[in-house]
């Protein structure tokens, strides 16, 4: 099943970025690109709609986990997928849907389908 949707996707480093922007965009989501969880932040209170957060933990200045944090405050509602290259790292919320890497198009798309699904059981 295709994707749909708008992803806000976070990491600070370039090719990482581009990579998981092409993913997404071949899974069928419409992808806006941040470097930093300021960035984001900023994009976050611009664009609307943006229907998915797709974020790497370690970055600097500010976490994926307080992006996420801080975001939740203004849109409670909003589904978000946590990457990380460590997958036991310090501070991510064990509750937030989780990612690997490295990772292949297929599990990125299962993990969106997923939280899409208990996005619609809960929204």
């Amino acid at each position: 099943m295709p994707g749909s949707g708008a992803v806000l996707l976070v990491d600070d480093e370039a090719l990482v970025r581009s990579s998981t922007a092409d993913m997404l965009t071949e899974l069928g989501y419409s992808v806006i690109e941040a470097e930093s969880g300021e960035e984001a932040l900023r994009l976050l209170d611009q664009q609307s709609p943006i229907d998915f957060l797709v974020t790497d933990h370690l970055m600097p200045r500010m976490t994926g986990t307080q992006l996420i944090a801080e975001d939740r405050r203004k849109r409670p509602g909003l589904s978000v997928l946590i990457i990380s290259g460590y997958s036991e790292a310090e501070g991510i919320d064990p509750l937030l849907s989780r990612l690997t890497k490295p990772f292949r198009q297929a599990e990125l798309g299962q993990c969106m389908a997923a939280i899409a699904a208990s996005s619609a059981l809960h929204g």
